[in-house]
């Protein structure tokens, strides 16, 4: 009797490989589908919002007027999918090379990315209608937050291509690891001259080239799961 208990008690809380695996792969596919909705989202309101010019306006202002709402949503969606997709490769990694500090990276950018739709850009350079034509005067607290966020999130994410660049070549992965160093690079280049020169044309290539690569690092996770 007491043997059948402790069976019983066993397989209620022992899950199979399968289970294990299925599970990982959901979380990871988050992260296939996270930068790609960002990216689409983002970019398809780019194009249709009244005022809304990329040269002159980051991403992030589209969470501002009466359909901001969409672009709030873009960023706490997206970012709880990136955080979801962080569980999955840790639980994929955990134990190897990069598979605690690339979980934890990715999960830091989900992270700024949620804080990036919680709390808001403030109004400038004429966007939304009404808005100062120049910088705003004084920056808002959460103006303030937006842009901790913001950095806490790049910066993450530069260091998870680093992260993983190091990994794919300690498993001779010669393509990935050089992708993924040659996208660090490129990051960081468009990043700083897009917000350096007041251009966000380049700020949203780079937003397309590192949200990419995480969609990408996902789906190469979920193929190495099937072929385990």
């Amino acid at each position: 009797m007491t043997q059948k208990i402790m069976t019983s008690r066993a397989g209620s809380s022992t899950a199979s490989p399968e289970t294990i695996g299925g599970a990982t792969r959901a979380l990871l596919v988050c992260g296939v589908i996270g930068g790609p909705l960002f990216v689409i989202t983002a970019l398809i309101q780019s194009a249709t919002r009244s005022g809304f010019d990329l040269k002159r306006h980051a991403f992030s202002m589209l969470s501002l007027g009466n359909m901001g709402w969409i672009q709030i949503a873009n960023f706490v969606v997206s970012g709880l999918l990136f955080m979801a997709a962080a569980v999955g490769m840790w639980r994929a990694l955990h134990g190897g090379r990069g598979g605690t500090w690339g979980p934890l990276l990715v999960g830091a950018f989900g992270a700024g990315t949620v804080g990036g739709g919680v709390f808001l850009v403030d109004p400038a350079y004429g966007f939304p209608a009404g808005a100062p034509a120049g910088r705003p005067e004084v920056i808002s607290w959460h103006g303030n937050v937006h842009g901790a966020a913001f950095a806490v999130g790049m910066l993450s994410l530069t260091a998870a291509f680093i992260v993983f660049a190091r990994r794919s070549a300690s498993r001779k992965e010669r393509g990935f690891a050089w992708y993924s160093a040659a996208t660090a690079v490129a990051f960081l280049a468009l990043s700083v001259r897009g917000l350096a020169g007041a251009d966000f044309r380049f700020v949203a290539v780079a937003v397309v080239l590192g949200w990419g690569w995480t969609a990408i690092l996902a789906a190469r996770l979920i193929s190495q799961l099937r072929t385990a």
